[in-house]
Formats: structure tokens, sequence, C-alpha cells
């Protein structure tokens, strides 16, 4: 979520931060590890990035791995902005990012990565985008955090820390390279914009 978002939505307040600059290194160690055995190391697999957020944890994910199998993964992004489903929540005219033309999914396994599993419309219409790429072998999805309140029938592979939330509460992830800082924040929106004791 930006900064930018949190602070146009009436009676939210901060309350708790989930995870440290140092619990998300920690948690992507334990993402590669993962990807890198469920998939018996590198080979024909890439990470793709959702934009925003998603892209710098990818390029994280592969520097992790690299480190581990001494190879570094094909890193790409997405842009799912025609894809989605919500226009009228972020506009009516969306502005695109340019993606890598020459990027191919064909035969791949791709490792969609984003930031956070919510309604799970974001991965659908991140799967709607990568048709564009070619047909891969097999698409896989990993998310730092999984907050639950599916609206579609969509399961990460690879979750880095499941976060129960209610409707009234909101998960923010930063990261460094889109906002300077790592953490993830917990919002909660009140009646009254006053925090509930």
């Amino acid at each position: 979520m930006d900064k930018t978002k949190v602070a146009k939505i009436p009676n939210l307040h901060e309350k708790a931060q989930l995870m440290s600059a140092s619990e998300i290194d920690r948690t992507l160690v334990r993402l590669a590890h993962e990807i890198l055995e469920r998939n018996n190391g590198l080979e024909g697999v890439v990470l793709v990035g959702i934009r925003r957020r998603g892209v710098p944890l990818a390029e994280r994910l592969a520097r992790k791995m690299a480190e581990i199998e001494k190879v570094t993964p094909e890193v790409e992004t997405l842009d799912i902005t025609f894809h989605r489903d919500d226009f009228t929540d972020i506009g009516q005219k969306p502005v695109v990012q340019p993606g890598n033309a020459t990027f191919s999914a064909a035969g791949k396994t791709v490792i969609l990565v984003d930031d956070v599993l919510y309604t799970g419309r974001t991965t659908r219409a991140a799967l709607d985008a990568l048709l564009n790429y070619g047909r891969p072998q097999r698409v896989e999805l990993c998310v730092l955090i999984d907050r639950g309140h599916r609206e579609l029938p969509i399961q990460a592979n690879y979750v880095g820390r499941i976060i129960p939330t209610s409707e009234t509460e909101m998960i923010d992830v930063r990261v460094r390279e889109v906002d300077g800082q790592d953490c993830v924040v917990m919002y909660e929106r009140t009646p009254n914009g006053v925090p509930a004791s």
C-alpha cells in the first residue's frame, strides 16, 4: 500500500509494526531456500515481480538465491495495470510502465512475487498479463504477507507470513527501494478516528 493511499484514507491509524527490516530479510532467506528446494535449483526458473513492491522483493530473492546457488535467476517485471478489474478504484487513465519486451515465459517455471496476498485480484490480473509473454510450464506465487479474505480461489505456494486481519485492518509493506525503509505495518480504520482501547 502506498503511503499516499494511507494518508488519503480517513480514520486510519497505525496499529502495530509487524515486521522489521531484519525480519523481512530473514523471511526472504527462508523463501529463497523454499523456492530452490521445491524447484531443485534454478534451471528454467524466472522470478517475475508484480509492479511495485513485488519487483524489489523479486530482486532481493534473486540475490539470496545467488548467494546460495552461485547462480542468479532471471528477474522480470510485470505491470498488471491494464489487466485489473478495478479501474474505477485506480483511475480512468492508468499509467503503464514499460516492461521488458524481450521477456519470454514460454516453457519456464514462473514464480510471481508480490508483497501482499489479499483478495486474489492482483494475482488474477498478473496471470492474465503473464499470458502475453508466452505459456509457462508452471506458475507459482510467492508473497511476503498473506492476510486472508480471498475473493478468488488463489493460494500462494510460498508465504513469508500469514497475518490474519479483520476487514477494518490494512497491511502496508514498505521496501527501501520504493519507500525508503523496510517494514510491515498494520493500520486500522475506526469509525471516529480514535483507536479502540
